[in-house]
């Protein structure tokens, strides 16, 4: 489908939307990891029109430099799939942590290894990333902690608050992944993922891009209703389900098509730019 193809389905929007919220990777970014020009004038031009832009995102907050030079507004950031909410105007300082409690990574840890064995991990702290030696290196964090995430979660390693813990395993397929470890520790603790590998990302209960978005709309005395949001993976289906407007991208994972009110055209095709259009159009038309 081309850049101007029509919207595969496109539901009304019966409240004048205030705020958009769009994933990053697979969503609003083209494969390349870069922002479309056709992107960057409809992010700025729906701020212009008084509509609210929050990038909603499982990157840590120092991955963010991706769309640093494309902040207007607020310029506030739900990193960490809700774990961190980010201030890009402040170079990326954390200003709102939901943590994962130390005692309850760890038993997340311990009850994984043995559901899953062959299972590795990493721990994503408000300071960086730290990982185990089977864990796959983090190249774009060369500086990070190497050992057993036993060790790395012990408060005399760090006393750092958790924002996630992630979880891969070399043998398991992706969903398969997911599916073993919510029905093992689903109850200790949100799990999902958003890698196209079998790695899971695992957050404190309750914690995930829907529940911080709404605490943020919440703030700003704006309601579901009144939102826009767009994704494309496992880890934006809460997000999707709780907008009262929501699309998938064409690129999209089939539980988030299923769970979207509307679809799109794929990333490389800027879907977010071609709805952000529409609904700009509507506005004026």
């Amino acid at each position: 489908m081309g850049e101007d193809g029509p919207v595969t389905s496109a539901p009304q929007h019966p409240t004048a939307p205030r705020l958009i919220a769009t994933d990053l990777d697979g969503t609003l970014l083209r494969d390349d990891k870069s922002v479309s020009e056709r992107t960057v004038a409809a992010l700025a031009a729906a701020e212009a029109a008084g509509i609210e832009v929050f990038f909603v995102t499982g990157r840590p907050a120092r991955w963010m430099d991706v769309v640093s030079d494309h902040v207007h507004g607020h310029g506030l950031a739900i990193c960490a799939n809700g774990a961190a909410v980010v201030d890009l105007h402040a170079g990326g300082r954390i200003v709102e942590v939901r943590d994962l409690p130390r005692p309850v990574a760890l038993d997340v840890v311990h009850t994984l290894r043995e559901a899953a064995p062959g299972t590795s991990f990493a721990v994503e702290l408000t300071t960086g990333i730290n990982y185990e030696p089977a864990y796959p290196p983090f190249f774009l964090d060369p500086g990070a902690s190497v050992a057993a995430a036993e060790k790395l979660l012990h408060p005399d390693h760090s006393s750092a608050p958790v924002l996630k813990l992630l979880a891969h395993h070399a043998e398991l397929s992706p969903d398969d992944f997911l599916t073993l470890a919510r029905a093992a520790a689903g109850t200790k603790a949100a799990i999902t993922r958003s890698s196209p590998t079998a790695l899971l990302e695992i957050s404190g209960l309750g914690v995930s891009k829907a529940s911080t978005l709404a605490l943020a709309c919440a703030e700003r005395g704006i309601s579901a209703a009144e939102v826009v949001a767009f994704g494309d993976m496992p880890n934006d289906i809460e997000m999707l389900s709780w907008a009262g407007t929501s699309y998938a991208m064409g690129n999209a994972h089939p539980d988030v098509l299923a769970a979207a009110s509307g679809r799109t055209v794929a990333n490389n095709e800027d879907g977010v730019a071609l709805v952000i259009e529409r609904i700009l159009a509507e506005r004026t038309g």
